[in-house]
């Protein structure tokens, strides 16, 4: 990832099937538009702009909560 990007979390799954996967969402530098990447496993699963920083970090917190409700920790 470009290293003037922001890393906002990580998470990864401690069991299960896929034990051992991991996500993060980085917000890329520049804006606006404000781009918010998540990368699954270091590869790119999807990229959304929005138009403040303060929707890009909202957006990121809701799919935070979201995998937090389905088992995945922290990292």
């Amino acid at each position: 990832m470009d290293p003037g990007s922001t890393t906002l979390w990580r998470l990864y799954r401690a069991a299960g099937p896929n034990k051992g996967d991991r996500i993060h969402a980085v917000v890329l530098p520049g804006g606006p538009p404000f781009t918010l990447a998540f990368l699954a496993n270091e590869e790119m699963d999807r990229v959304e702009n929005y138009d403040s920083m303060d929707l890009a970090v909202f957006r990121a917190d809701e799919i935070k909560r979201g995998l937090l409700e389905e088992d995945w920790n922290e990292d």
